[in-house]
């Protein structure tokens, strides 16, 4: 069962990195220190508890595990996500991704603007392939979720 306040949990820490982190990682010219901040991105949010690291919700094509939970409001139509990953790296890139899709209706979701932001923050040319292909196998598992 799976506890419906991990929406509300995310939801909260992922507004905040589309408010103040995310605009701090944009100004940052440093690879190394926009490396160590989306580390802390991670850390922001709450862990699966176990029960929650099951192999329907792990994301395939990412190297590292990746869990990832999607929730359709029935009576807004708003899609919500929660996820976790054994690489805290992968963690703060998701969110950085997740921050400008969650809580929206499918029509409002922008998965272009979700790559353009890595581009925005070059961030696919210091990724390594994997780390690239893992992402994009998240962003294809939520457009898969939001039925698009």
């Amino acid at each position: 069962m799976v506890r419906q306040d991990i929406f509300t949990e995310y939801a909260t820490g992922l507004e905040t990195i589309l408010q103040q982190q995310l605009p701090q990682l944009l100004q940052s010219t440093d690879w190394q220190q926009k490396y160590r901040s989306l580390m802390q991105l991670g850390k922001l949010l709450p862990a699966f508890a176990d029960e929650l690291k099951r192999d329907e919700l792990k994301v395939q094509g990412c190297e590292s595990q990746f869990w990832l939970l999607h929730q359709k409001d029935p009576l807004t139509g708003l899609h919500y996500w929660a996820f976790d990953s054994d690489a805290r790296i992968i963690k703060g890139l998701a969110s950085l991704l997740l921050c400008q899709l969650n809580g929206r209706s499918a029509a409002e979701l922008q998965f272009d603007t979700a790559k353009q932001l890595l581009a925005r923050l070059q961030l696919a040319q210091n990724l390594s392939p994997s780390r690239n292909n893992g992402l994009y196998a998240v962003l294809e598992r939520v457009r898969s979720q939001a039925g698009l």
